[in-house]
């Protein structure tokens, strides 16, 4: 009893002095501890930058050391040697990603709109905004520089950080077109195929069109985030064969797998996780009667990762022919620094990459009123200089104006599904031979498809093929052993088919000799057309073999 009595004591006094103490300090106590919550949470980097004197953070640069891209092109530009400053009531990545999102202040004007239809019957929004507004029109015979955006991955030429960029360049007298994803910009899907973060077709496409329409015209391309993936994606496929003389890359996840791990890591990151998927729910609504017909769903789940592996840009880097500048803020609240490829790009002459401490994701926002986006203006500078160089990439006369992208079916539609032994396998609409691909007419009757598509190619590659007669041979009534020698050569034609198919797909992707992967297929499949050459000698030389006995 006597120890109850002292416990009641004691807290009896605790409480007592606890009364004592003001109020006040218990709400400036809260307000503290809230403080470095948010601090932390935010991650405010006032404190930092009054440390710095409000000079900012430097620009940090990786290039090859005899890269000539820099030496000639990126040492010009004051932007990237310089310090980036963030807004001072935005020093968060996060407050500066949000503010983006709900404002970010745009300029305001209007496009001009072009629909254009690619071969597999989608439509793309192509959205111009022309240095001369007065004329409204493009000259074929023009020599402005045309700037090429791929927006971000929900995102179209509405985009605020996209106005920014498109009016920075029409100011300075550059004609500049939003090559909007298919689905998005208000377009409705119109072809059995939807666009992903691989997704590198229509860009191939919109960029030998307009090079086509305007070949006097330099062409550059900037890519954000998804975009700034697809874009980089493509110049890897390409390589020397794209017509495109420049380009940058703002803010791209480098990685798909890596910045999956990563927006799963954190509380802060979860938000984001939530948002990217609420962004994609609404895309999906909004087409929900085609994707409910071909999605496979569950084909989806299991696959994400191999879907995402085959779409990452890191990969690509090292075939990137152009010059390009690559911009990545370290505490992009999405795009991790860790699926930075560092290596690759100080391994590869052509690129520069330029990070800076702060930025967010694709905000990089300057001054008190945060009217300015540090990344716009590196990029106009950048592409500018480049521009008055004599480093600009121009394609090899003879190249092909169409070049097929990596033979990857999952590059080609974003469901698969997973067959009984675990491969991957994609879902196709292969058409039938009467299915014609749709015309790409353009506004002024222009035709762009100068060939056909992958399926309708195996299809004819299927019809010239020589090695075995595909017409039925009239056979005599019970001659039972020429029906199963037939069915043997038919079953041997369905062996070497696969074999053809994928020298076919070879040939377009590496552009090798013809003879060369003739040679190879010969080689792997010299027992099978053995077998076959057998079959046809009994065939030829059996009726006067029996006559003679």
């Amino acid at each position: 009893m006597e120890a109850v009595a002292g416990d009641e004591t004691v807290g009896e006094l605790l409480r007592a002095a606890a009364a004592l103490v003001p109020a006040e300090h218990y709400a400036i106590a809260a307000l503290v501890a809230f403080s470095v919550f948010a601090y932390r949470f935010l991650e405010l980097h006032v404190i930092g930058d009054l440390l710095r004197g409000l000079r900012g953070g430097r620009v940090e640069l990786v290039f090859h050391p005899a890269s000539e891209i820099y030496h000639c092109v990126a040492s010009k530009c004051r932007s990237l040697h310089g310090r980036y400053l963030a807004t001072p009531w935005l020093a968060s990545p996060h407050l500066q990603t949000l503010f983006l999102g709900i404002s970010g202040r745009p300029p305001s004007f209007t496009y001009k709109r072009q629909l254009y239809t690619v071969r597999d019957g989608g439509t793309v929004a192509l959205d111009w905004l022309l240095a001369n507004l007065e004329d409204g029109i493009i000259s074929q015979d023009a020599s402005t520089p045309l700037v090429v955006v791929v927006p971000g991955l929900t995102s179209d030429s509405d985009a605020a950080y996209v106005k920014h960029l498109v009016h920075s360049m029409a100011r300075k007298g550059w004609n500049v077109v939003v090559s909007n994803h298919r689905g998005l910009g208000g377009v409705s899907i119109t072809s059995d195929y939807f666009y992903n973060g691989g997704w590198t077709e229509d860009v191939r496409e919109i960029v030998n069109y307009l090079h086509q329409k305007y070949p006097e015209a330099p062409m550059f391309c900037v890519g954000t985030s998804i975009g700034a993936n697809i874009l980089v994606k493509y110049l890897g496929e390409e390589g020397e064969n794209t017509p495109v003389a420049g380009a940058a890359s703002i803010c791209s996840p480098w990685d798909l797998v890596v910045c999956d791990r990563f927006i799963s890591r954190k509380l802060v990151q979860r938000l984001y996780d939530k948002a990217l998927a609420f962004g994609l729910k609404g895309y999906a609504e909004l087409h929900q009667p085609i994707m409910a017909r071909l999605a496979n769903w569950e084909g989806i789940k299991k696959t994400v990762d191999t879907y995402y592996r085959r779409c990452s840009s890191a990969s690509y880097v090292g075939n990137v022919s152009v010059p390009l500048l690559c911009v990545s803020a370290l505490d992009d609240p999405l795009c991790t620094r860790e699926a930075i490829p560092w290596d690759e790009c100080r391994a590869n002459k052509n690129i520069v990459l330029a990070t800076t401490p702060n930025g967010g994701h694709l905000a990089f926002f300057q001054g008190l009123t945060a009217g300015r986006l540090w990344w716009v203006g590196a990029v106009s500078e950048f592409l500018c200089a480049l521009h008055d160089s004599s480093c600009m990439h121009r394609q090899k006369a003879g190249d092909h104006v169409l070049q097929s992208s990596l033979e990857s079916s999952i590059d080609k539609s974003p469901y698969v599904s997973i067959m009984g032994d675990g491969m991957v396998a994609p879902v196709t609409n292969d058409g039938s031979d009467n299915d014609e691909p749709p015309s790409n007419q353009i506004d002024n009757g222009l035709k762009l498809n100068n060939g056909v598509n992958d399926s309708q190619q195996d299809e004819k590659d299927h019809k010239s093929c020589i090695s075995v007669d595909e017409t039925p041979a009239k056979t005599p009534a019970g001659s039972a052993k020429q029906q199963g020698e037939e069915h043997y050569a038919n079953k041997i034609h369905d062996a070497i088919d696969p074999v053809r198919r994928s020298i076919n797909q070879l040939s377009r992707y590496q552009g090798k000799s013809v003879g060369l992967l003739a040679y190879i297929a010969f080689v792997t499949s010299w027992p099978l057309l053995g077998s076959l050459a057998l079959i046809v000698f009994r065939k030829k030389f059996r009726k006067p073999l029996s006559a003679k006995l």
